[in-house]
C-alpha cells in the first residue's frame, strides 16, 4: 500500500511572454455563464488534481501501487546573484509513485503553478531530491539532484526504478537556492 503527505517551508521580476490562452465556456445547469480565458498551465494544474482525486476515490483490485500528493509551496523570497526573487502563493509541488510493494517501477515530481504564481520569475538555483527512508523514519538513501542554475516555473525530475531494501516511505524534495523548500512523501507498506 502506498500513502503519502506532504510538507511546506516556511518561506524584480524578470520580463516574460505570457501564455497562450484557451476558451472555456462555464455552465450551471442549462444556463450559460460565460466565457473565461485559463492558460494551459492552469488546465494541466486543474487536471493533475482531478487525477488526484479520482485517485483517492477509485479503489483498485490488482497489486499494483499507484500514489500521486500534492503539497502547496508556500511564500518565499531568496537572492540570486543580488537580486531578490519571490515565490507567490499559487504553486503545488507534486510526487507521483508507482510500483509494486517496495518495487518502484516510476517516480516522477515536479512544480506546477497557476494563477498568481504562473506570473511569477519561477525557481532559481533548483533541485529536486528523492530519499528513502524506514519504518523507523532513518533515511538510508538520497538520491540527489543535479542542481540547475537557470530559473524555471516548472522544475520536474524523474528517478531511476529501483527495489527498497526495506519498507518505510518515499519522499521528494525541492530545493531553491540550497534551501529546502517543500517535501511531499508516500508511505510504502506491505
Amino acid at each position: 500500500m502506498i500513502t503519502c503527505d506532504g510538507e511546506s517551508a516556511p518561506g524584480p521580476a524578470t520580463g516574460r511572454l505570457l501564455p497562450q490562452l484557451s476558451p472555456v465556456l462555464i455552465t450551471h445547469g442549462n444556463q450559460q455563464r460565460g466565457i473565461t480565458l485559463i492558460t494551459p498551465r492552469v488546465t494541466r494544474f486543474l487536471t493533475t488534481l482531478a487525477a488526484a482525486g479520482g485517485l483517492v476515490l477509485t479503489a483498485s483490485t490488482s497489486a499494483h501501487a499507484t500514489a500521486i500528493g500534492s503539497t502547496p509551496v508556500r511564500t518565499f523570497e531568496y537572492s540570486v546573484g543580488g537580486v531578490t526573487m519571490k515565490v507567490p502563493t499559487g504553486c503545488m509541488f507534486t510526487h507521483v509513485i508507482r510500483g509494486n510493494g517496495r518495487k518502484i517501477t516510476y517516480q516522477n515530481a515536479g512544480v506546477d503553478c497557476a494563477f498568481v504564481g504562473a506570473l511569477s520569475s519561477g525557481f532559481c538555483n533548483w533541485r529536486i531530491d528523492f530519499s528513502y527512508a524506514d519504518t523507523n523514519n532513518r533515511t538510508y538513501r538520497t538520491s540527489r539532484g543535479r542542481t540547475h542554475s537557470e530559473c524555471k516555473i516548472d522544475p520536474m525530475r524523474n528517478n531511476s526504478p529501483q527495489t527498497l531494501p526495506r519498507y518505510g516511505k518515499a519522499c521528494a524534495h525541492l530545493y531553491v537556492n540550497g534551501v529546502r523548500r517543500v517535501s511531499q512523501c508516500h508511505h510504502v507498506t506491505k
